[in-house]
């Protein structure tokens, strides 16, 4: 790795780890969207902000378009709140209107700016090395890496000092408003830190990358887990470990990083989601595929028990005979019929099936009946 691709890996990195954190909290809040929508109306921010200061080079532009992501969510929550829409459809009406609005003001006013579209869209992390260094003695840092360290140590502070508080609004906001925790305030300081990391981010990034890391890293630990804190540290993780393997294979295969980057979280996203034990897509089947055996077990012992002691009990409980009664193939009786054998929920006198205690007792809790 020469200095060139270490300065870019620490950038994406950085970026990584600064999204990741708030993205925890919009993934589990079902907020996920709002990042896509405040990464798309940051330019009007910063144009009504350059109106204000009429100077290209002023924070305030940069301010402007953390207020924009702010108002984005305002104006959400408002047309959520009139009942007549969802907030995935307040946000589809929300995001496009001050979007179109930007870019319209920008067109209008800006002719003689020239924007790279390119690099607007997707990001331009490879020339990080141009920015400038800012120098700790010996040591330097370029300044966007520095920005999203800042950001990480930032949203990080901000999570230790209100993460009960967060975590309560997040999952039970009406007892986090009974307990006076005042969730409507909590809410729009997380959206605050969104909005700053988000222009943070797009401005060292690009907004792929901004979307990608503020979703992708989150929903991947919700699978793995079902704590806050360890969720919020496999976040992290997970985004730069996928944020230095994007990097470099960028570099090897020389295609744009950001874009190398989103396809190895989608990629990483896509293992865990088959892979991942208890929610992973073949966990899931393999925990179907169980229960509809461990039923089917469950489904004879009824059936034997139903039938213990009558008239009908040397016909009923026959294993040949049982296709005929409980509607299953002769193959299907013969696997049931031996793992119900193997779970000691029914005993076997040649064709002649007979209950258990274990069985018994199986079949009655299913049925409600009290122990004889």
């Amino acid at each position: 790795m020469n200095a060139v691709q270490f300065e870019v890996v620490l950038l994406v990195v950085a970026v990584a780890a600064a999204c990741a954190v708030p993205g925890v909290y919009l993934v589990l809040r079902r907020l996920a969207l709002v990042g896509d929508a405040i990464s798309h109306v940051l330019l009007f921010g910063i144009v009504v902000a350059y109106f204000l200061v009429r100077d290209l080079d002023s924070p305030w532009l940069m301010a402007g378009a953390a207020l924009s992501g702010v108002l984005t969510v305002a104006l959400v929550e408002l047309l959520q709140r009139t009942g007549l829409m969802k907030e995935d459809a307040a946000i589809g009406l929300v995001f496009p209107a001050l979007f179109a609005a930007g870019t319209l003001l920008a067109s209008m006013y800006f002719r003689q700016t020239h924007l790279d579209v390119d690099q607007v869209l997707l990001g331009s992390a490879e020339q990080v090395y141009q920015t400038q260094r800012v120098y700790f003695g010996s040591v330097y840092v370029r300044q966007p890496t520095l920005i999203m360290i800042g950001m990480f140590a930032v949203n990080v502070g901000l999570v230790a000092v209100f993460y009960k508080e967060l975590k309560l609004s997040t999952f039970d906001p009406a007892l986090a408003a009974a307990l006076g925790f005042l969730p409507g305030v909590l809410h729009y300081g997380l959206m605050t830190a969104v909005s700053l990391t988000t222009v943070a981010a797009f401005d060292a990034v690009g907004p792929v990358l901004v979307v990608a890391f503020l979703v992708v890293p989150a929903m991947t630990a919700y699978l793995l887990t079902d704590r806050l804190s360890r969720m919020l540290v496999l976040s992290v993780l997970i985004g730069a470990a996928a944020a230095v393997a994007g990097v470099m294979l960028a570099f090897r295969l020389d295609t744009n990083t950001a874009g190398t980057v989103a396809a190895v979280l989608g990629l990483v996203f896509g293992v865990v989601f088959l892979l991942a034990p208890g929610r992973g897509l073949l966990s899931q089947v393999l925990r179907r595929w169980r229960q509809r055996r461990e039923f089917h077990v469950t489904m004879l012992a009824i059936h034997l028990h139903q039938h213990e002691g009558t008239p009908a009990e040397a016909d009923e409980a026959r294993a040949d005979g049982l296709h005929r009664h409980l509607y299953w193939t002769p193959a299907e009786v013969a696997g049931v019929v031996a793992r119900a054998e193997r779970g000691g929920v029914v005993t076997r006198a040649g064709e002649l099936l007979k209950l258990t205690d274990e069985g018994r007792r199986r079949a009655r809790e299913v049925l409600g009946e009290r122990p004889a």
